[in-house]
């Protein structure tokens, strides 16, 4: 049986939101509306950052809600830098890579482990919000098969299910998106569930690898801050892209993620109430 969680403010926590001490941006993302008045059931999709330092009673937490399969979207160097997921019995983890490990490698050791002249030099005058608008545009349009993969299983055995990614904002929440799209979930909606990863106690925790005083000194707060916020803006690229490569929302579901009224049939059951 299913726990169901109680949706708090997007951007203050309060007694009904779970605090877990090692995962940062858990949440349900139950009691979304759809364009035809249902909405997403509560206890069969959650998403977070990743599980890695989840505490003995995180683990414990999660093991509650009764979870079929996590979806860990990191790729191979996250997962060396940051460590595995905890195992969590009787649960399938299965990762699914949403970026190169290779790509950007330079560009996040300068963001972890650069001075303050790299800093402005990669990310100053709108360069990092331009980075992080590209990086959802390439994804939504070059990772079809891995989105494909995600919505199959789901529409076949995979609920209750969890997706996370490093901080649970950009390749999960792209994620997390595009299977609220598949099921008709309201525009308005799904951007409102992607920003509250920006609320602070959501926000990853950046820890910059420099023993200078400014390591995180407010300009470089303020630098590498946009690769750290979930902003409408990006979201909007990803929505923008998907136009712009399909046409519009239902080619892109039905050509790009191979999404047949069958399987979207399939998905709706599992995900929304009758």
């Amino acid at each position: 049986m299913t726990q169901q969680i109680p949706h708090a403010s997007p951007n203050t926590p309060d007694e009904t939101e779970p605090r877990l001490s090692g995962v940062r941006n858990f949440r349900d993302v139950g009691g979304l509306p759809t364009i035809d008045g249902r909405r997403v059931r509560s206890g069969v999709l959650f998403r977070s950052g990743h599980l890695a330092h989840a505490t003995e009673e995180d683990a414990a937490f999660l093991a509650t809600l009764g979870l079929h399969t996590i979806f860990d979207f990191r790729n191979a160097a996250d997962i060396r830098v940051e460590g595995p997921d905890v195992a969590l019995p009787g649960v399938r983890n299965v990762n699914i890579p949403l970026t190169d490990p290779a790509e950007g490698a330079e560009f996040w050791s300068m963001v972890f482990h650069g001075d303050i002249e790299q800093l402005r030099a990669e990310l100053s005058d709108g360069q990092a919000a331009g980075r992080m608008i590209a990086s959802y545009r390439t994804m939504v349009t070059t990772r079809t098969a891995e989105h494909a993969r995600v919505l199959a299983a789901l529409a076949d055995d995979s609920v209750p299910a969890l997706m996370h990614c490093a901080a649970g904002k950009d390749r999960a929440g792209l994620s997390i998106a595009i299977t609220l799209l598949a099921v008709g979930v309201t525009p308005e909606a799904i951007e409102a569930d992607y920003l509250a990863s920006a609320a602070a106690h959501r926000r990853y925790k950046v820890r910059r690898h420099s023993d200078s005083a400014e390591a995180m000194s407010p300009e470089v707060l303020e630098l590498i801050g946009p690769l750290f916020d979930a902003r409408a803006s990006y979201l909007a690229a990803a929505f923008e892209a998907i136009e712009t490569t399909w046409g519009d929302t239902e080619r892109y579901l039905t050509e790009g993620l191979g999404l047949t009224p069958a399987l979207r049939g399939r998905l709706r059951e599992r995900l929304l109430t009758d």
